[in-house]
């Protein structure tokens, strides 16, 4: 078989060629740190690498929101905090001492009467809390300041929860003028903002029931009703189960001449009442913030995962991948030496 000396030349050039092409995507991925820069280099490895990032990013996000709602959630817990420790401090000291035989004046009465009064303010203050402009204790409306202490029609003092009387359950216009009497639908609209949910996906498998519901296993449940922990509606004897009504009731008691000791018992046992619904609401808060640094512990753990699965099939090994350069580097400047060497002495060259 003749080989030719062009035959020589073309294959010198596309060997050379393709020393050049190895020593350049070695040196790239030197540079970029990547196993490949496109997706035709490595079809597999591109689609699991973006399968992954799309999971990398989606469980970013789930952190981050778990971390937003934490936050939301320590605000109502501290509220929830201050209103226990308020009704506990009123509970176990201005009432017991009230109702002390030895501090039944009506000036010593009239004392106690404005600290039930300071702390019902106090405890307002504090079911208007919010977070980053949004009012804890407002259900799904944050907007607005949820809780408003003023007057019925009738004259009586109120609360308003998202202008409806959490005694009566009527509805008001923000100008104070009933909207709406009707008792049947008072009482529904009293539960139905009980209930009130806003829903947030944490990274548990969003399910939407049939009738087009959130399913609440598949969701966490940020929103806390003030009226919960606070109560609303009314008792049998027709005193209203609202905490803050019931402090206003007591000293009202405390402030009569003629103080009725049975009655103001009644009515601080009744706030009693309203106390363990505070407890409970703390201890649901207290059991709902270990379920979200669980949760975010998980997603941190996820994170650190990916990172490490994307590392794997993205970024390559800079001790392999420098090794690779130098010895492409080493077979490219061997070619070029070789190319000093390939023209051979021929016939002609000894022909006189």
């Amino acid at each position: 078989m003749r080989i030719t000396t062009n035959q020589i030349l073309r294959n010198y050039k596309s060997n050379l060629a393709t020393s050049l092409t190895n020593l350049d995507s070695a040196r790239v991925k030197v540079m970029t740190r990547r196993k490949f820069t496109a997706t035709a280099e490595d079809p597999a490895s591109a689609l699991r690498a973006s399968v992954l990032e799309r999971k990398y990013a989606r469980n970013e996000d789930y952190l981050s929101l778990v971390k937003d709602v934490q936050s939301f959630q320590d605000s109502q817990e501290d509220a929830a905090m201050q209103i226990n420790t308020i009704a506990k401090q009123l509970s176990k000291q201005y009432g017991l001492e009230a109702l002390n035989g030895t501090n039944g004046s009506l000036d010593t009465r009239e004392t106690y009467a404005d600290a039930w009064r300071g702390s019902q303010e106090s405890i307002l203050l504090s079911l208007n809390a919010s977070y980053e402009g949004k009012y804890v204790f407002a259900g799904s409306d944050g907007q607005k300041a949820p809780f408003k202490l003023g007057k019925d029609t009738a004259g009586n003092q109120a609360l308003f929860y998202r202008n409806v009387d959490v005694t009566t359950g009527f509805l008001y216009n923000d100008d104070g003028t009933l909207k709406d009497n009707d008792p049947a639908a008072s009482k529904e609209r009293l539960e139905n903002l009980s209930k009130d949910s806003v829903f947030v996906d944490l990274g548990f498998g969003l399910n939407i029931n049939d009738d087009s519901t959130i399913d609440s296993s598949s969701a966490f449940n940020t929103s806390l009703p003030g009226i919960n922990m606070v109560g609303y509606g009314e008792f049998d004897n027709g005193d209203p189960k609202n905490m803050i009504l019931l402090m206003g009731k007591i000293a009202d008691e405390l402030e009569k001449p003629d103080f009725n000791y049975e009655r103001y018992r009644e009515l601080v046992n009744e706030f009693d009442e309203g106390r363990d619904d505070v407890l409970e609401v703390v201890t649901t808060l207290g059991t709902q913030t270990e379920f979200l640094t669980t949760t975010r512990d998980r997603l941190e753990t996820n994170e650190i995962s990916l990172a490490t699965q994307i590392d794997n099939v993205v970024n390559v090994d800079m001790a392999e991948a420098i090794m690779n350069f130098s010895w492409a580097q080493y077979a490219y400047n061997a070619s070029l030496k070789v190319g000093n060497n390939i023209l051979t002495p021929s016939f002609i060259d000894f022909m006189r």
